[in-house]
């Protein structure tokens, strides 16, 4: 079995933290370096990932998440928010990240530029705000890959009020919408869940093949 299997296999969405045992710095930049690496639509990126320590701004979302424990007893939270009506700004933004990355003439890319913003600008606000939602899963599954990988819990949340997290945040100020929720740190010995079996479809009864 490949290692990748195995913690596959090892995690689990933790409902208990030790809130004594912390990420080191090292791990948190891996866990970090696996989020900018992820794949996205065009290599856009179009969202934003806060990473929130401070106890006390902790403390005050987490009524806005259900009261859920791991929102103040975990390592560190991640939020990961979507950028609002994204449009060229953005694209250009990328564009020229592009041309100074691959050390090409901006000119060059700019047939790829005009069909992005062909694209993505025609799109209704609503449709382009679901897009770059979507966007934030993908890079949500690098972090519970990566994360899984060091044996460290990740737990994926979507039990939060947004617009609580965005307040609390000033995510409307910058043009963001919180998306996801990743608690992130190391399972507690009582955490019961970490004994049961996983449960998953057979791979008989998941895949379909033509």
């Amino acid at each position: 079995m490949s290692k990748f299997i195995e913690s596959q296999n090892w995690r689990y969405a933790t409902k208990k933290f030790d809130a004594s045992k912390k990420i080191s710095d090292t791990d948190l930049e891996v866990l970090k370096e696996a989020i900018r690496l992820s794949s996205s639509s065009y290599g856009l990126q179009p969202y934003k990932v806060l990473i929130v320590e401070n106890p006390e701004l902790r403390a005050k979302l987490q009524p806005a998440a259900w009261g859920q424990s791991q929102i103040v007893d975990s390592s560190h939270l991640f939020v990961f928010a979507n950028i609002i009506n994204v449009g060229e700004k953005e694209i250009d933004t990328y564009l020229e990240n592009i041309a100074e990355t691959r050390g090409i003439p901006a000119e060059n890319i700019a047939g790829y530029g005009d069909f992005m913003k062909s694209k993505i600008t025609s799109l209704p606000e609503d449709v382009k705000n679901t897009w770059t939602a979507k966007q934030t899963y993908l890079a949500l599954g690098n972090l519970l890959n990566a994360a899984a990988e060091l044996k460290i819990d990740a737990t994926p949340m979507e039990g939060f009020e947004p617009e609580k997290v965005n307040e609390i945040l000033g995510l409307n100020a910058l043009g963001l919408n919180a998306t996801l929720i990743a608690t992130v740190g190391y399972r507690h010995e009582e955490d019961a869940n970490q004994h049961a079996k996983k449960v998953r479809k057979s791979k008989e009864e998941l895949f379909i093949k033509l």
